[in-house]
């Protein structure tokens, strides 16, 4: 993999004109990096504020409300102090929605980070492959080029026909054709790649460093999906919150209690005290409005959860069996991968010494080249059907 990382950087800092090799990245920093630098966190980092400040508006207790008149009739001053006092059963009920708007705010962060690491791991992978390919094309391109110099000498040393120099010419100008376009595509990746971790730039500052092996398979999970827990979670807070919209139809009574003085004529004197409540009547407007807004809250919620159930079965069965199909695919093809290296080695050197036709040799090396780029992508889905079960897998156990 070190040969090949050296091959696609020239190759790369030749297309960009860059004087300077891009640095090495490893799969491990790419992650790190997405999760400090990505754009997909500020957002979910946003909304999980936004919920926990709901919690704290939950739990605050209304504030009073002072009341200073003058009247002609005796006593003449009068000062009143209202006081909000919400019914237990209801601010409990509006103090646990909040709380479980911010547990599912907080799994939906979690969630967000799962899908930054997917994200970052499948834009390395690609990236990963994007080099294995274009140095396999760069030594297939110059494997080309020496098989046209070799029919070139055979032909003036008459072994060979002008046939086989043309067959030859147009052989090195695909695969030299072939090579420069997969040198574009693993630029395409890289700037990806950076993207995805949230670098800067328009130019390539990073390679993949580790080499593409098969994947390990990831633990078997222990618990509710994020996704499915989030929903859940959600479900729990719209419910209680349309439970607090039905018992606030009554509205929030209020105990009043004050003073008044100043009588001139001396019958009531002293401060008297006056105390009282107020009890909101519900007569043109029963919370028939916040009372339908939190039942459809209610609906969506449940609507959210029965749909996260069945995408999490759904994409975690389908990634299953693609890394079930990658691995089975690279365990084959190890085996057909230097079976075809070694026909292509062993063609080469029959023609040069005049054992075996060029159209031998070009079939070889075509089918050598096909075997080994399939391997690189079977390793590709491998990676990225892994990442992606590992992601749709994640639990909330710590």
């Amino acid at each position: 993999m070190a040969l090949l990382l050296a091959i696609a950087s020239v190759a790369v800092s030749a297309r960009a004109g860059a004087q300077q090799q891009p640095r090495p990245l490893t799969r491990a920093a790419a992650i790190d990096a997405a999760l400090r630098s990505g754009l997909r966190l500020p957002a979910a980092r946003a909304d999980t504020l936004v919920a926990a400040a709901g919690l704290i508006t939950a739990r605050m207790l209304a504030n009073p409300t002072l009341t200073a008149s003058y009247s002609k009739s005796v006593p003449q001053y009068h000062a009143e102090l209202e006081l909000p006092l919400p019914f237990p059963w209801i601010r409990g009920a509006r103090v646990g929605a909040a709380r479980f708007a911010v547990a599912a705010a907080r799994l939906r962060y979690r969630l967000a980070r799962a899908q930054a690491v997917l994200e970052a791991d499948t834009s390395y992978t690609l990236a990963q492959a994007a080099v294995a390919r274009t140095a396999l094309s760069a030594r297939t391109a110059a494997d080309a080029d020496s098989l046209l110099r070799m029919a070139i000498a055979r032909r003036d040393a008459g072994d060979a026909s002008d046939l086989d120099v043309e067959l030859a010419r147009v052989n090195a100008g695909q695969q030299a054709n072939a090579a420069a376009g997969d040198s574009l595509e693993l630029r395409s990746a890289l700037l990806d790649l950076q993207l995805a971790i949230g670098a800067s730039g328009d130019s390539v500052e990073a390679m993949p460093a580790d080499s593409l092996t098969a994947p390990a398979a990831p633990d078997s999970p222990r618990g509710e999906p994020l996704a499915i827990a989030a929903a859940s979670a959600g479900v729990d807070a719209a419910t209680l919150g349309l439970t607090a919209e039905r018992r606030a139809a009554w509205g929030v009574p209020s105990l009043l209690a004050g003073l008044e003085a100043h009588d001139p004529t001396g019958s009531e004197p002293g401060l008297l005290p006056v105390v009282g409540v107020a009890l909101p009547l519900p007569l043109f407007d029963r919370n028939r409005g916040a009372l339908a807004a939190a039942s459809a809250e209610r609906e969506r919620a449940l609507a959210e959860l029965a749909l996260a159930r069945l995408e999490s079965r759904v994409e975690t069965e389908q990634a299953r069996r693609a890394q079930a199909a990658a691995l089975g695919r690279i365990a084959r093809g190890r085996s057909v991968v230097a079976s075809a290296q070694r026909v292509a080695t062993m063609s080469m050197t029959a023609y040069r010494e005049g054992a075996s036709t060029l159209p031998n040799v070009l079939e070889a090396q075509r089918n050598a080249r096909d075997i080994l780029a399939q391997y690189i992508d079977d390793l590709a889905r491998a990676w990225i059907a892994t990442a992606t079960l590992r992601a749709l897998t994640l639990t909330d156990t710590p």
